[in-house]
């Protein structure tokens, strides 16, 4: 949701003390300033919900209803997805139940600051008037990952078990996709399985997107895909802007090697993703392929590490092996192409092909990778741009259209993968 938000004004007036939030969130770039995930906005009064520059999770609302909770606990995973949970009942007599917090089924109890309503207090939420932002504080504060299923709920507070539940057989808090809630007059329920913004709750409460480009996304709280690890770092002359929810790279301008491995490894399977070499800086010294994840903790190349094997467009289209460049000319990627990469950890000797806008285009066995555990990875230089779909069905803001292709049903492409592959995501690690 990058630069991107919804909104809604809501004409009539609902309960002014109660109500219950309910958002899965998916967070992308971390300590990047402050990202609101709600705000509720009366006349410059405001309720907030969001994470801070240093990723803890704050609700603040101004100085008539003067609540502050802020956690201890930081929230950096850009890889798992959060289950945030608020229940506001200001009407409680005990100050501590007016605001509850829970991220994946558990109450958050433990508070850098915990300043509560209070009692009766007009929590400025479900007016009549004022504006509802999901995504962003108005023009600013823009939340740069993924959300799913967001209820708002107008006169009830609900706990976190209304909406998730732990799995029985891995213990893991997981989505609860049918509810069974009560959503009152200025309720909502939208990005359900998608990015519709129209309202799934019966109330009629629809969203319009106020600013930016809202992108659908098969990454979701039931099936995690693997993206760019805005996470792991270099040094700090090497650090990649990562957009689009970590799905795109773009190099800082120096005149230096920039690269990122993924979020998911394996080493069993088959597994198939595309890249789009959308932009024509550096297009030559653009690289995309597999490594060892053990060898992205060395600072040093991808390219030049044993157990690597990259496409680049040096030297008129040749492979780097382990980190030697071969001599063969398999030709070039050009912009607005796209390279599929599928990686077979399944065959006596691992193989890794390289495909050309659905045409194979070179391949090679990869002994060095036998018993690793690989990742997907990306070197580029200067101020090259890559574009990464690893089934999430859309090139940076752009979605596909048209013929599109899936691997097992997981994941949507541009091409047809190979017979046999499938997506990287834990439902694909889990075939």
């Amino acid at each position: 949701m990058a630069n991107t938000n919804v909104l809604r004004n809501p004409s009539s007036a609902g309960n002014s003390e109660v109500g219950t939030l309910s958002v899965w969130t998916k967070r992308a770039n971390i300590t990047n300033g402050n990202q609101n995930i709600i705000t509720l906005d009366q006349s410059g009064t405001y309720f907030e919900l969001y994470y801070k520059s240093t990723d803890e999770i704050q609700v603040y609302a101004t100085s008539h209803t003067n609540a502050d909770l802020t956690t201890k606990r930081k929230f950096r995973d850009t890889n798992a997805w959060y289950h945030v949970v608020l229940a506001i009942d200001s009407t409680q007599s005990t100050a501590s139940n007016r605001l509850k917090l829970y991220i994946n089924g558990e109450q958050i109890t433990d508070f850098f600051t915990a300043t509560y309503p209070g009692q009766g207090n007009n929590m400025y939420i479900n007016q009549g008037s004022g504006t509802i932002n999901v995504g962003s504080l108005g023009s600013s504060n823009y939340y740069t990952g993924s959300m799913s299923h967001f209820h708002w709920i107008d006169g009830t507070a609900y706990d976190a078990s209304a909406f998730g539940e732990t799995d029985a057989t891995t213990g893991e808090w997981k989505i609860k996709t049918n509810v069974s809630v009560t959503y009152g007059t200025n309720g909502f329920f939208i990005l359900k399985d998608g990015n519709s913004v129209t309202d799934q709750s019966g109330q009629g409460n629809n969203f319009t997107v106020s600013n930016g480009t809202l992108t659908k996304t098969e990454d979701n709280p039931s099936n995690v895909f693997c993206t760019n690890n805005y996470s792991w770092k270099q040094e700090s002359s090497r650090y990649l802007t990562h957009t689009r929810g970590n799905t795109m790279i773009s190099g800082g301008g120096s005149a230096t090697w920039y690269q990122t491995p993924g979020t998911l490894a394996f080493n069993s399977g088959k597994f198939y993703w595309e890249c789009k070499y959308n932009a024509a800086t550096n297009l030559t010294q653009n690289h995309a392929g597999v490594i060892d994840y053990e060898k992205t903790q060395e600072n040093v190349q991808f390219r030049s590490q044993t157990g690597s094997v990259f496409f680049t467009n040096e030297d008129g289209g040749e492979m780097h092996i382990d980190g030697p460049a071969t001599t063969a000319d398999y030709g070039t990627i050009g912009q607005n192409d796209i390279l599929g990469v599928a990686v077979d950890m399944d065959a006596t000797t691992p193989t890794v092909k390289f495909y050309k806008n659905g045409s194979l285009h070179a391949s090679t066995n990869a002994a060095s990778l036998a018993g690793k555990f690989v990742t997907p990875a990306q070197m580029i230089y200067q101020s090259g741009e890559f574009q990464l779909n690893f089934g999430n069905g859309a090139f940076g803001s752009t979605q596909l259209t048209g013929t599109t292709y899936q691997a097992n049903g997981l994941g949507i492409f541009q091409y047809q993968p190979p017979t046999g592959y499938t997506a990287l995501s834990t439902k694909g690690l889990n075939l």
